[in-house]
């Protein structure tokens, strides 16, 4: 990227202001309130916007700083750029009622949109985060803030390291990441977004635990149903068996009665065959009777023999009697005599609805007992872990062995990613320092030091020139390892504290490894030592602040 013009509309003490800007060193030249710093603001807010505070915040911010006294209704910019080989020009209107962004290529015209990200894929995901605490370096803000943290903590885990060798999905012990998953977390540089894929992971297995959750809750609400079906069965089946019970007791009662009463008729019948059927009574009996009563009087002793022949004789008597009385009773079958003696009730329940219900109750009872069993078999197979938990059991352990596999490569690519920054951030240090520090030490948080001769210095021992060396050492080193695109470097009054030697290499490091450098200045030193150097530059010089113009012009 290469910024090319700046035109100011209204912007601060500006009105219709240009300043084109070259490729190499620019310097932008002015005494001290001629505008330097809105340049330097309004660059940042043509890029990233500016937002009105809220409050007693929005009495001293930027867009309060910088809104125009006169017209504030015209409260906008322009800032042209190359990016890829095209031109690009950025419009915004800053005013809080006509607040707008157009993004447009003039190569071919094609209106781009701001709103939804254009402008942040050109500028390959730089934010004004890191913004300020990589290329753009404000008046005595060189120490980097806590978004570098942050956003080297977030690049380490999302480094590219790993994806050439996984563009199929990130395997470790047989467990491999989708291929869909492993694209889907791809940037278009072919970066692998860990931090993504891992959050996508973790969101898996929520989701597996949630539904792993919901089927137990169904399967116990389901063994619950089967217990409490189960129970109603068994007791249908608990009440089928008394209810077997007592009719096969009647039937068996029943059965028995019926026994005795065909034996009691045969064997009146037995009689009455032997009686004639002229006779009421037999003769034969008659005899009997008397040779009872002669016997009982002969061989029981006086006085009682008396007794007993008069009682045996009215015994016989009162027999004879009843059979005198009784008519002869007309010839039957056994099944009929039965059905006379039964009584009213058992007339209710004829033997065969009995024979009936006993077969009805014996099939049911079958039913409820085979339907009771395979109920006793499928909740032994509840308490049996099935198939389907095996299969969550499973993804579930592949889940976490992806998620633990992708927490240690991104604890490795952190390492590498630290190292690397290290590495660039102490080479760079080396050559502005001349040679005198080598060696950067960066520990987490960003917190810095410096090894010399086997000795740890911290940052408090150094002075502040070396101090501020060490910042931009780490500011540099980081655009490097962040973006594969090239920023312009953008420097307010950076180099107060240095001296000239540490300025002239800070000058001749930049010239050799920067497309495009914007250095704001109040002082003559950074020409004067770049002439020395015989480095090309661009000047531009701002108004005074009583309103003389400046000029513009390109040295050697």
């Amino acid at each position: 990227m290469k910024i090319q013009e700046l035109r100011l509309k209204h912007f601060g003490k500006f009105t219709d202001k240009d300043i084109r800007l070259r490729e190499g060193i620019n310097i932008l030249y002015g005494e001290n309130e001629s505008g330097k710093s809105t340049l330097h603001s309004f660059i940042k807010g043509m890029l990233f916007g500016m937002e009105r505070g809220r409050g007693r915040a929005s009495a001293h911010d930027a867009f309060s700083t910088y809104e125009p006294w006169e017209n504030p209704n015209y409260y906008s910019g322009t800032l042209k750029f190359e990016s890829g080989g095209k031109i690009f020009r950025i419009d915004r209107n800053f005013d809080r009622y006509t607040k707008k962004a157009e993004l447009t290529c003039e190569d071919d015209g094609e209106l781009l949109s701001v709103a939804d990200g254009d402008l942040e894929m050109l500028l390959g995901g730089l934010d004004s985060g890191i913004y300020e605490n990589t290329i753009s370096v404000a008046q005595t803000k060189v120490e980097t803030g806590k978004p570098l943290a942050a956003e080297f903590k977030n690049y380490a885990t999302n480094y590219d390291a790993v994806a050439e060798g996984n563009r199929e999905g990130i395997v470790s012990e047989g467990v491999r990441l989708p291929q869909r998953m492993s694209y889907e977390y791809t940037a278009g540089s072919g970066e692998v977004d860990f931090g993504r894929a891992l959050e996508h992971l973790k969101e898996k297995k929520k989701a597996l635990e949630r539904e792993m959750k919901e089927s137990l809750l169904k399967k116990q609400a389901e063994r619950e149903r089967m217990e409490q079906e189960a129970s109603y069965v068994w007791r249908d089946v608990h009440r089928l068996e008394e209810e077997f019970g007592r009719i096969s007791k009647e039937l068996e009662y029943r059965q028995e009665k019926a026994a005795n009463e065909v034996e009691n008729v045969e064997s009146r019948r037995i009689i009455d065959e032997l009686r004639p059927a002229k006779w009421r009574i037999h003769p034969v009996e008659l005899i009997l009777f008397a040779i009872i009563v002669i016997l009982a009087f002969i061989l029981i002793a006086r006085p009682w023999n008396f007794l007993v022949s008069i009682i045996i004789f009215l015994a016989c008597g009162l027999y004879v009697w009843n059979r005198m009385k009784v008519s002869k009773q007309e010839e039957k079958t056994p099944p009929e005599l039965i059905l006379e003696e039964i009584t009213p009730e058992e007339e209710k329940i004829p033997l065969e609805k009995l024979v009936w219900e006993q077969t009805h109750v014996r099939e049911e009872l079958r039913e409820k007992q085979i339907q009771y069993g395979n109920l006793k078999e499928q909740l032994e197979e509840l308490d049996e872990v099935s198939e389907d938990y095996r299969e969550y059991d499973r993804r579930r352990a592949a889940l976490q062995l992806a998620m633990d596999r992708l927490s240690e490569l991104s604890g490795e690519l952190q390492r590498q990613v630290e190292e690397r920054l290290k590495s660039e951030a102490s080479r760079i240090l080396a050559y502005i320092t001349d040679g005198k520090y080598t060696q950067l030490h960066i520990e987490e948080g960003m917190h810095l030091s410096l090894f010399k001769e086997g000795k740890r210095i911290s940052l408090g021992q150094l002075s502040r020139g070396t101090v501020e060396q060490v910042y931009f050492a780490l500011r540099m080193a980081a655009n490097t390892v962040l973006h594969e695109e090239e920023y312009p470097v953008i420097l307010d009054d950076t180099f107060a504290y240095y001296d000239d030697i540490r300025l002239k290499k800070v000058l001749k490091w930049l010239a050799e490894h920067k497309k495009q450098v914007i250095i704001f200045t109040c002082q003559n030193r950074e020409t004067k030592l770049l002439d020395e150097l015989g480095i090309t530059y661009h000047i531009e010089e701002l108004p005074a602040p009583d309103g003389a113009g400046g000029l513009s012009s390109e040295k050697i």
